[in-house]
């Protein structure tokens, strides 16, 4: 299963073949994947900023409302795949609920209570508990390596979470960590039940159902906040918020991925997506003035050298139990 740690994950795409003819040398694609991790890096700040402007909530329901309008637009131009029958369909609305509409929620109540490079270290981590859940449900069996990989990065969210004790207001930056990290467990969850649906849906497809669900969940969380939202008074700069978070992390960066996937192959994708939290760190700088600490720093080191070690390890499926369908 191929899975990518995003600042915002419409959907896990499904294993692929690395294509043979795949450009050599920096392709157009390969910039369009610097640019995916571009956008999801400065998501994280994005976020932050249109926090200050409107209430989680509203600020959700806007955006991830949004992102399924345009994802089911442009889903309906797919032409070479049928969409999921109507009993895959429920399950997909159900699985939904829970990988858009929960990780969601627990998502954008951490980032109003924690720092955008918290968050997205601790994103980053999401390979490693997908593993794990994997592992757990029998799915996939990994190498020395790939545990040595998950465990780096298990002890990197944990310097990067334990990091948030000595900022302004350490209570609630570390309970915004927490949500951010029940999250990552959650869409991990999610991942591992969407994967085997994966293998003859469009992914675009997919996309649209889970969204759907997730967003129309989040919508009527929503409603008190969006009908006391005095709109006219929300400035420019909040609604370009929700723009980008919306269609600019959750659409184009990922058509970006899935364009990297079918015409570089998972591998040389996931590295680009792996430059994701080193930008959003810089950019957190910049924009937010969060300044990353010693120990976020060496958070990202245990995290980026256990990615790069479950990149490398050897992934095998989990032997079939007796009697199994072959």
């Amino acid at each position: 299963m191929t899975s990518l740690s995003t600042a915002e994950r419409p959907v896990v795409v499904p294993p692929e073949r690395t294509p043979a003819a795949a450009p050599h040398g920096f392709s157009a694609t390969d910039a369009g994947l610097v640019l995916m991790a571009v956008i999801w890096g400065v998501n994280y700040s994005v976020v932050k900023a249109g926090l200050r402007s409107l209430t989680p909530l509203a600020f959700n329901g806007a955006r991830v409302t949004l992102a399924a309008v345009v994802l089911f637009a442009v889903a309906a131009l797919v032409r070479d795949a049928r969409w999921p029958s109507r009993r895959d369909t429920g399950r997909l609305l159900a699985l939904g609920l829970m990988g858009n509409g929960v990780y969601q929620v627990l998502f954008i109540f951490g980032m109003a209570r924690t720092r955008a490079g918290v968050a997205a270290l601790i994103v980053a981590a999401g390979p490693a508990w997908i593993a794990i859940i994997s592992r757990l449900m029998g799915r996939e069996r990994l190498s020395s390596m790939g545990w040595t990989g998950i465990g780096l990065q298990l002890v990197g969210v944990a310097c990067v979470v334990g990091s948030a004790r000595g900022f302004d207001g350490g209570r609630e930056v570390m309970f915004g960590a927490a949500l951010i990290a029940s999250g990552s467990i959650c869409w991990a969850l999610f991942s591992v039940l969407l994967q085997p649906y994966t293998q003859h849906a469009h992914p675009l497809h997919l996309s649209a159902i889970t969204m759907a669900s997730g967003a129309l969940l989040i919508v009527l969380m929503a409603l008190p906040d969006l009908q006391r939202l005095e709109w006219m008074a929300v400035p420019a700069a909040a609604w370009g918020a929700v723009a980008y978070a919306g269609i600019g992390a959750l659409v184009v960066a990922y058509l970006l991925f899935y364009r990297g996937v079918r015409v570089l192959g998972p591998t040389r994708t996931a590295v680009y997506g792996n430059l994701q939290p080193i930008i959003a760190l810089a950019v957190a700088w910049v924009m937010l003035h969060e300044r990353p600490t010693a120990w976020q720093l060496t958070g990202t080191g245990f995290v980026m050298g256990g990615l790069l070690l479950s990149r490398l390890a050897r992934v095998r499926p989990a032997p079939l139990a007796v009697g199994a369908r072959r």
